[in-house]
């Protein structure tokens, strides 16, 4: 797959929190083939879905959160040919309704302790028929479909179609962002540019969360790049929070997706950057983002809004036209020191990890234009920049799964 279509296909608008909108897009898929209302919908869930579903608002709920919100609005209420969109202007006057069908046993969840990263089986019944459905590996990626014995889809067992396929770098994707003619692309940026920053707008306008976008946001007049930092965790300030508001995502993260992305938007706007150097930055910089996740997986016990974050501020050093290096060192540097953030799921202290993560990217890009960046052999500094990003990789996705384990425990209280 080229660089143009895994943009397309990974830089998608999403309605609230993807793990939530996973959930629900499972269970609507699986009522569209039951063809009835479900009297029992069972969930067997990775030990990531429920950590990341446990705490966070669901939008369009009017601020209930977790699991068995998710699957019976997804199922009742919910379209799954609408993708990460399936519980846009669903009936909110139904939601009473779920919250009697739930609390009359509707939905029964287990843990999975065998499957790590994303991974939904769901099983929904009426009277007579049961409708079983598997999502693996990302949010909208069914592999398996089940009606009674009739087996409709299954891919489980076959190669996957996304990362293999991808060829990363990072002189390829610098390279590419050079020099791509990004026409066939950019509506994807555009929406990418107006949806992240109008929740980003609304974080800072409005009462969310735990404000911290708000809380950023007054350093700003003495620092430069606070109000980068500001607008970021704002939006996740609002999206955390149940706002009903569209985000354009990557490596399947709202958050990610606006840590990424505010911080090159709000510069570019305010620097008065030009468009073609403000799409060819997020380019690089969500190219970036989508290449170190690669080798940790779209969940994990590390925060990932670390690489989006440190992908941003290497998106601005682009924009600014700084030697190729002084972007490696720049990423070096953060990944070297950012990297012990912990994922304890989707919730409103995101937006603090957000501007954790980018205040400290924003430190190590000038770490290295004032030539101090760490050297190769401290800790986990590598020479080559693509194996320090295969080393993040292994660290995350192998090094930290005991850790992932432990964070589930301490969430659920076992």
């Amino acid at each position: 797959m080229n660089y143009n279509d895994y943009l397309k296909k990974k830089i998608i608008p999403s309605f609230g929190c993807t793990e939530p909108i996973a959930l629900a897009f499972g269970a609507s898929r699986a009522r569209a083939i039951l063809k009835n209302e479900p009297k029992k919908i069972e969930a067997r869930l990775s030990g990531n879905i429920i950590k990341n579903v446990n705490s966070v608002k669901v939008p369009g709920t009017l601020g209930r959160k977790g699991i068995e919100i998710s699957l019976a609005c997804g199922a009742f209420l919910g379209d799954y040919r609408k993708n990460l969109e399936v519980l846009s202007d669903i009936d909110k006057s139904q939601l009473e309704y779920m919250d009697k069908l739930i609390a009359e046993g509707l939905v029964d969840v287990s843990l999975i302790h065998e499957k790590t990263g994303l991974y939904i089986d769901l099983t929904l019944t009426d009277d007579k028929n049961r409708a079983q459905v598997i999502i693996d590996d990302f949010h909208t990626n069914i592999v398996y479909e089940r009606f009674n014995d009739d087996i409709l889809l299954d891919k489980r067992f076959g190669k996957k179609e996304d990362e293999d396929q991808v060829d990363f770098s990072f002189d390829k994707i610098y390279d590419f962002a050079k020099t791509v003619d990004y026409s066939d692309i950019k509506d994807v940026f555009d929406l990418q540019i107006s949806y992240n920053y109008d929740i980003a707008k609304e974080g800072i306008e409005n009462n969310w969360g735990a404000n911290i976008g708000k809380l950023v946001l007054p350093d700003s007049n003495d620092y430069n790049y606070d109000k980068l930092v500001a607008y970021a965790a704002a939006g996740s300030d609002a999206r955390m929070s149940g706002c009903e508001m569209p985000v354009v995502i990557n490596s399947g993260s709202g958050n990610q997706g606006l840590s990424v992305s505010v911080p090159i938007i709000v510069y570019a706007k305010d620097n008065k950057i030009d468009e073609d150097k403000l799409y060819r930055g997020l380019i690089f910089a969500n190219l970036l983002g989508l290449y170190i996740k690669q080798g940790i997986g779209e969940l994990s016990a590390y925060c990932g809004v670390v690489t989006a974050g440190s992908s941003a501020v290497c998106g601005i050093a682009f924009i600014n036209d700084e030697n190729p290096q002084i972007i490696k060192e720049t990423l070096k540097n953060s990944l070297a020191t950012n990297s012990g953030i912990i994922c304890d799921g989707a919730k409103e202290s995101c937006a603090m990890k957000i501007a954790s993560s980018l205040k400290m990217a924003f430190l190590a890009y000038k770490q290295a234009k004032t030539n101090n960046s760490f050297k190769a052999g401290d800790g986990i500094v590598k020479d080559d920049i693509d194996q320090m990003i295969k080393t993040v990789g292994h660290i995350a996705k192998y090094g930290m799964k005991e850790t992932d384990r432990v964070i589930l425990n301490e969430m659920i209280d076992k």
